[in-house]
This record gives structure tokens, C-alpha cells and sequence, in this order.
């Protein structure tokens, strides 16, 4: 999805293309497909809980039915200490138990280093691609860098076909 500084309003949600069918083909490997999220927007008043899953509904509708097999988020600020939010392994630990992921077979896509380091944390393999604000991902601590999405999935297939 395209950054939106606290994405409070479903009509922000805007799935770059080729997104869906990159998806599909994760999920046609046998990947189980997570969103893990920080969202300070709601511990600092920006936003309610309830517009969160708004536009969690919006991000899953334009995805496609039956794509995301399950979503995380966590409001934690980031000046104060936190399990859940990134680059803290707590919601990648929460998802694994709760939906029996291996975590040694799994990968975490992420456009900011916060995301490579939380991957890092919670011993996945990660992929930084180059579609957030933060796009220069020169000195990144993650495995593989991809332009996007489409381009990460064909990391992973390319990997797991070897």
C-alpha cells in the first residue's frame, strides 16, 4: 500500500500494482500471508481503533478475498517500551504461535529498516523493498533488497523452487 502519514480513512488505501497477483503467488506456494503494523496513530489520538480496521477492511477488500490469512497491529508510541512494536519481534512471535508458522522457513517484506530489523529479531528471513518514504536502502541490515513487492515474491518463489 502506499505510505500515508497515519492512514486514518479508507478511502487513503491505494494497493500498488501487481500487488494482488504477487500475493496469490505466495499464497500458491503454500505461504500463509500476515500483515504485522505499527500504528502509534491510534496511541497518540490520531485515530480509533475502530477507523484502524476500516482501513484494514479497505486494504483486504482491494487485496482480495481469502489473500490475508491474518493481521496484527500495535498503537505502542515509539518512545516507550514495547513487545509488539517494531522493530520488536512481538507481533512476528504472536502470529507464529497463533497460526503455527515456522519462522525458520518464513520471510518478512518490509519498506522501512524498522521492518528488516524486526525480521532480524524474530530470526525470519527479510526482504526491504524500495516503495515506502524510505527508499534509499543503502547500508540495509536486510537479506535482499527489491524495488517492490512483485520483484520480493519472485525472491522467495525463485528460492523455495531451488
Amino acid at each position: 500500500m502506499r505510505d500515508a502519514d497515519y492512514c486514518s480513512d479508507p478511502k487513503q488505501v491505494q494497493i500498488f500494482a501487481g500487488v494482488p497477483e504477487a500475493l496469490r503467488r505466495l499464497k500458491a506456494n503454500g505461504f500463509k500471508l500476515i500483515i504485522i503494523t505499527n500504528q502509534s496513530g491510534i496511541g497518540r489520538g490520531f485515530f480509533s481503533i475502530d477507523q484502524y480496521h476500516a482501513v484494514e477492511a479497505e486494504v483486504i477488500r482491494q487485496l482480495g478475498d481469502n489473500l490475508i490469512d491474518a493481521t496484527y497491529f500495535c498503537p505502542d508510541l515509539p518512545d516507550r517500551p514495547s513487545s509488539c512494536r517494531k522493530p520488536a519481534p512481538g507481533m512476528i512471535l504472536e502470529a507464529a504461535r497463533d497460526h503455527h508458522v515456522d519462522l525458520t522457513r518464513s520471510f518478512l517484506i518490509g519498506d522501512k529498516e524498522i521492518d528488516a530489523e524486526c525480521g532480524r529479531h524474530a530470526g525470519v528471513r527479510t526482504i526491504r523493498v524500495q516503495t515506502g518514504f524510505q527508499r534509499d536502502t543503502t547500508g540495509s541490515i536486510a537479506d535482499w533488497v527489491a524495488p517492490n513487492l512483485v520483484d520480493a515474491t519472485k525472491i522467495i518463489v525463485d528460492l523455495v523452487n531451488e
